[in-house]
């Protein structure tokens, strides 16, 4: 049974690991030192080295092909059928790395060009590829999972950054847009406000302000949202703290915020070049590429304040698209899925028992909304799209959460369950080794809410919900769904 991990590496991640004149960024060590500590094996594409032997400088040709030998060659990697002799070397080099992805040469791809970031996400790949932040992220939920938690977005106002204008983090926004202060304050003294998070030493590290426009003008040829529409000005993650989810937590707030304020569109503008993996996460959030504003690309979420019809959509097409809204006819199935407090606690780190607010006391928004749970339930009904009920045993004794399940697997391979749960896991390798010693039921799923009211025990069996007690995965009638979600005041 396998546990370690195959990571094909590109060039740009490898140089820097074996160059004695580069200075290692910190994310780059941690990932380093992590997938050692897990025996994880790092491999590089023999197209790595035609890249290379391309080089007209003789020096640096040889300095670093030294370098990539180091590690060991993916072994006999299948031929790519998309090269033709019309595509140019360099394309030809990304495909084969890509087509040996697909092929599940490795589990996962680590680079840090924004070109490759982009063909992976076009060859439906985005989910296997992440830069340095991102797999040093998921290494240390695997290997350090206590040291991973979920930030704290605050929501402030624009007014009380004000201080903050001056610092580096504000730097790169200036460079894409000169006027940018007289902007900022500008919409600071109109009462603006945005969700941040500060980093541990309080330094302003990610934000993202946002307003209500109506019936605006989102592209060069003169397209307009009617009605209100959530606009995402500036969106900004620095790079120190890039790979914890803050880009999907700002997002949850978004989808909250539009909800609580009948917007029915949220927007934002991307520069497809420089943005490659805020382009992969609203993609995957259900945006939609509008056409040019200037410079940038303009995305569109759809978030009616109603439930749009279901036709035309597989049930988790349709909460992507339309999340938070679901489908929840006779053919989607419905299950009780019970969790033991602690790890309830842990999968759910925003709960707050009887009350559920987007921002608790303090003005915080918790876990995000792409999570993972790992059972070893007899069921193997799950699909794509069902409904999932989680009921906290131990000490609540409640139904407390609604997830729509994005993908059910049955594994027995610590590795492939590493692989698929990604930077969702709640769970270390040695967890997920312990549970691989017989198939594991792996089950993705997006976290809809936390329910108004938690629904108890008793009211299950006072309803006929439940008859007995709720050990393992149970599928219930589409009645008792409906008859849970009324007691939860949904």
């Amino acid at each position: 049974m396998t546990k370690q991990l195959t990571l094909l590496l590109d060039t740009n991640v490898l140089i820097p690991l074996q160059d004695s004149y580069l200075a290692l960024s910190d994310s780059l060590a941690s990932f380093h030192r992590l997938a050692l500590v897990g025996g994880h094996q790092l491999v590089y594409h023999p197209a790595s080295l035609a890249d290379f032997e391309r080089d007209s400088d003789a020096d640096r040709r040889a300095r670093n092909l030294q370098h990539v030998r180091r590690y060991p060659s993916l072994e006999s990697p299948a031929k790519c059928p998309w090269n033709t002799a019309t595509i140019g070397q360099n394309d030809a080099c990304d495909n084969e790395i890509l087509y040996a992805l697909q092929c599940d040469a490795a589990h996962a791809l680590v680079t840090e060009d924004r070109g490759l970031l982009a063909k992976a996400r076009a060859r439906g790949l985005a989910d296997r590829t992440y830069t340095i932040q991102t797999a040093e992220d998921w290494l240390r939920r695997l290997h350090q999972p206590h040291d991973v938690s979920l930030p704290n977005i605050q929501d402030v106002p624009l007014h009380s950054l004000t201080p903050d204008l001056s610092s580096a983090f504000f730097e790169s926004l200036r460079e894409g847009y000169p006027p940018f202060d007289e902007w900022f304050r500008d919409k600071a003294r109109e009462g603006r406000k945005a969700w941040v998070y500060r980093d541990d030493d309080h330094s302003l590290s990610a934000i993202c302000v946002y307003a209500i426009q109506t019936d605006e003008r989102i592209t060069d040829d003169g397209q307009r949202l009617a009605g209100r529409a959530l606009k995402l000005c500036t969106f900004k993650v620095g790079e120190a703290v890039r790979g914890r989810k803050i880009g999907e937590l700002f997002l949850k707030a978004a989808f909250r915020y539009a909800t609580d304020n009948a917007c029915e569109h949220v927007f934002i503008h991307a520069d497809i070049e420089k943005h490659g993996y805020l382009v992969n996460l609203l993609v995957d959030f259900g945006f939609e590429d509008r056409g040019t504003f200037g410079r940038d690309q303009m995305f569109v979420k759809v978030h009616p304040r109603s439930a749009p019809p279901g036709s035309g959509w597989s049930p988790f097409e349709y909460v992507q698209r339309f999340f938070p809204h679901y489908q929840s006819g006779s053919e989607v199935r419905k299950f009780l899925v019970p969790i033991q407090s602690g790890f309830h606690q842990i999968l759910f780190s925003d709960y707050q028992g009887f009350q559920t607010l987007l921002f608790p006391s303090g003005g915080n928004i918790g876990n995000a909304i792409k999570l993972a749970y790992l059972c070893h339930a007899a069921t193997k009904e799950i699909r794509a799209g069902d409904l999932l009920l989680f009921y906290r045993s131990g000490d609540e004794q409640c139904v407390t959460s609604l997830g729509v399940v994005e993908r059910f697997e049955v594994l027995d391979d610590a590795a492939k369950i590493a692989s698929l749960v990604r930077r969702r896991t709640v769970y270390s390798i040695k967890q997920i080794e312990e549970m691989a010693v017989e198939p594991t039921k792996v089950v993705l799923f997006r976290l809809v809410e936390h329910l108004p009211n938690p629904v108890s025990y008793q009211r299950l069996q006072d309803d006929g919900v439940v008859t007995g007690n709720i050990q393992s995965i149970t599928k219930i009638s589409d009645v008792a769904f409906s008859t849970v979600l009324r007691a939860a005041g949904r």
